[in-house]
C-alpha cells in the first residue's frame, strides 16, 4: 500500500535566477534607418515592408522588430533621422546681410543625394496626407528646420535695421521651406541655386521690406 499522502501540497521548486536581456546594441540603429529611407524611396510607404529593411541593411527580421513594433514606427525615426542630417545650427552662416545668409545656407546635393532624397519625399507625399503623425514627421524633417534658420536670419536683419521691425517674419519665414517642400514631393524637382535666388530675390525679400499691410 502507498502510505503517500495523495492531498499533499506539491513542493515548488526554488525560482531560479532571472538573466538579464541582452543589451541592445545601438550601432544597428543608424544602418537600419538609413535602409528604411532607401527602401522608401524605392517602393514609397505603402509597400515598405519589414522583411524589405531588414534584407538592405542585412540584418534578421527580429532584430527589425525589436526596435520597431511596426513599420509606421520605423518610418517616423527614419524620417527624423533625416531632420538630423539637414541643418547643423551650430554652425550657420552669418554673413552680415539677409540675402547673404538665406543663400549661405544652400548647399547643394550630388545627383545621386538628391534623387534619392526626391524619392523619399515622394514617397512620403501620399501617406503624409492622411496620417498626421506622418505629416509631423514630414514638416518637422522637410520644413521646420529650414524654417527655423530662416527666421533667426530675419530676427538678426531686424535688429540690424535691415528689414522693418513690424516686418512679418514669423510668416515669411516659411515660405522657401513650404516651396522647397512642396518642389520636391509634388513636383519631384530639384532644389537648386537658380530656384533659391528667384525666391529670396523675387518674394521673401520684397515681402519683407513692404511697408504695405
Amino acid at each position: 500500500m502507498d502510505d503517500t499522502d495523495s492531498t499533499a501540497p506539491a513542493v515548488t521548486p526554488p525560482d531560479r535566477p532571472v538573466r538579464p536581456g541582452r543589451k541592445r546594441d545601438h550601432t544597428r540603429d543608424a544602418a537600419l534607418l538609413d535602409a528604411a529611407l532607401d527602401v522608401l524611396a524605392d517602393v514609397g510607404y505603402d509597400a515598405l515592408t519589414i522583411d524589405a529593411v531588414a534584407a538592405r541593411a542585412k540584418a534578421g527580421k527580429g532584430t527589425v522588430y525589436r526596435r520597431w513594433s511596426s513599420k509606421h514606427d520605423l518610418v517616423l525615426d527614419a524620417v527624423e533621422r533625416l531632420q538630423r542630417t539637414q541643418i547643423d545650427a551650430s554652425t550657420l552662416p552669418d554673413t552680415g546681410s539677409l540675402r547673404g545668409d538665406l543663400l549661405a545656407l544652400f548647399q547643394p546635393l550630388d545627383p545621386e543625394q538628391t534623387a534619392r532624397r526626391l524619392a523619399i519625399m515622394a514617397g512620403l507625399a501620399s501617406t503624409a496626407a492622411h496620417d498626421d503623425a506622418l505629416a509631423e514627421a514630414v514638416d518637422a524633417a522637410a520644413i521646420r528646420p529650414w524654417a527655423q534658420a530662416h527666421l533667426l536670419f530675419m530676427t538678426r536683419a531686424v535688429e540690424r535695421g535691415e528689414i522693418p521691425a513690424d516686418a512679418p517674419i514669423q510668416t515669411v519665414s516659411q515660405i522657401l521651406p513650404t516651396m522647397a517642400a512642396y518642389r520636391s514631393m509634388i513636383q519631384r524637382r530639384a532644389f537648386t541655386r537658380e530656384f533659391l535666388e528667384e525666391v529670396v530675390e523675387g518674394i521673401v525679400l520684397p515681402a519683407l521690406r513692404s511697408t504695405a499691410r
